[in-house]
């Protein structure tokens, strides 16, 4: 085991030849967890015939699971994130961003942080129910709350299960502050309740906008909304009144890194408050799925954009380190965060990572709790009835 983590946070190995891509998904393999115990390969057998469509690639179609999960605020001590509690809704996200650092936490459920990530969803279905038992706690104490950190809390299966606006609505009838990040247009759904929330101080919201072109977008996160939708959606958001900032993230060498100034431009055009940019990341799986991807699209520049990902990490593909995993280190590391800070000078934005410290949490009203049926109550992270319940 420990072999393969050093494996997957150093160097890593990519088939001998590119592998194909998948139209309307990131990943383009179901590369297999570091928690799995037996290795997978695909060989010929020699019993395929000719005539046979052994090439065409099997089909992963989304399947959206209920699961009831026993905890729904997660806390974090991490220096270099604005916030130290967040929400996520669903676990897996259906955009398909081959660069999202959550793919990994697929590998705990014994899934692919591949294509298992984008296509295999898990719904917390008891989210607005666990966050209105945990506000009416005598000990808790309220903290701005950033909801979809993790994955996004606007991907396609909210417009049917609707979880993230029931968490909004919780958190509005507590007045609770909350920040929300979305690449996704569904977020001007909620723009009556995050506006009202807005006038208050208790709401703000980012959008990721990690490039203009389409059709780089069209790859590097497949199902999220393409750009100029994005832009419609930040425009929205500030004419409502909420506070909007643009996260201009990952900034990947060679692809979008090119972009910077125009990105922040648009953004700021659009009603953009605020801005933050992340290096690219690639922690544990995302390394060998983003160089699969790297190899699928853009092979003619692959080994270019590795190399500037590794004169930025002190040679690795990847560095952990609280102060530099964000925005990377050396010449081209400063160079990135010049461009940045003179364009958002230039401009008349904020540079800083989130306006957490401004939200209001003097209001909050704690909740009256509605005790939850039985067969909820005794209900484990995978809606299975506990045996000794």
């Amino acid at each position: 085991m420990a072999k393969q983590d050093d494996e997957l946070e150093g160097q890593v190995m990519l088939p001998p030849k590119p592998l194909a891509p998948r139209k309307g998904r990131g990943a383009v393999s179901n590369l297999q967890g570091r928690f799995e115990v037996h290795a997978r390969e695909d060989f010929d057998d020699g019993w395929t015939s000719e005539d046979e469509e052994d090439d065409a690639p099997v089909q992963f179609k989304t399947q959206v699971t209920d699961e009831y999960a026993k905890s729904i605020l997660s806390r974090n001590a991490s220096p270099d994130v604005p916030f130290s509690v967040s929400l996520n809704p669903y676990r897996g996200c259906e955009h398909g961003c081959i660069y999202c650092f959550a793919r990994p936490t697929h590998s705990y459920l014994g899934l692919s942080p591949g294509l298992d990530f984008e296509s295999r969803i898990f719904a917390k279905v008891n989210a607005p129910e666990l966050l209105r038992r945990e506000l009416a706690k005598p000990s808790y104490v309220p903290q701005s709350i950033a909801l979809g950190v993790n994955t996004d809390a606007y991907q396609p299966c909210e417009r049917e299960r609707g979880l993230t606006r029931r968490v909004l609505q919780v958190l509005q009838e507590c007045q609770h502050p909350v920040a929300v990040i979305s690449k996704s247009a569904l977020l001007e759904r909620d723009i009556d309740v995050l506006a009202d929330m807005a006038s208050r101080r208790q709401a703000i919201a980012a959008v990721t906008l990690t490039t203009l072109d389409s059709s780089i977008s069209r790859t590097l996160e497949p199902r999220a909304a393409a750009p100029a939708r994005r832009l419609r959606t930040i425009r929205a958001l500030a004419e409502a009144g909420i506070p909007v900032g643009v996260s201009v993230a990952p900034i990947i060498p060679f692809v979008t890194e090119p972009e910077i100034e125009r990105i922040l431009e648009a953004a700021c055009e659009a009603g953009a408050m605020s801005a933050h940019y992340v290096v690219l990341r690639l922690p544990w799986e995302v390394n060998p799925l983003f160089q699969e991807w790297l190899q699928a699209h853009f092979p003619e520049r692959a080994q270019r954009v590795m190399n500037r990902v590794r004169d930025m990490r002190g040679g690795k593909d990847y560095d952990s380190d609280f102060s530099k995993r964000m925005s990377g280190e050396g010449v081209w590391a400063d160079l990135i965060a010049q461009r940045f800070r003179k364009t958002v000078e230039r401009l008349g934005m904020a540079n800083r990572p989130g306006r957490f410290v401004e939200l209001d949490t003097s209001q909050f009203r704690r909740p009256e709790v509605v005790p939850l049926p039985p067969a909820k109550q005794c209900g484990n992270a995978t809606g299975q009835l506990d045996l000794f319940s």
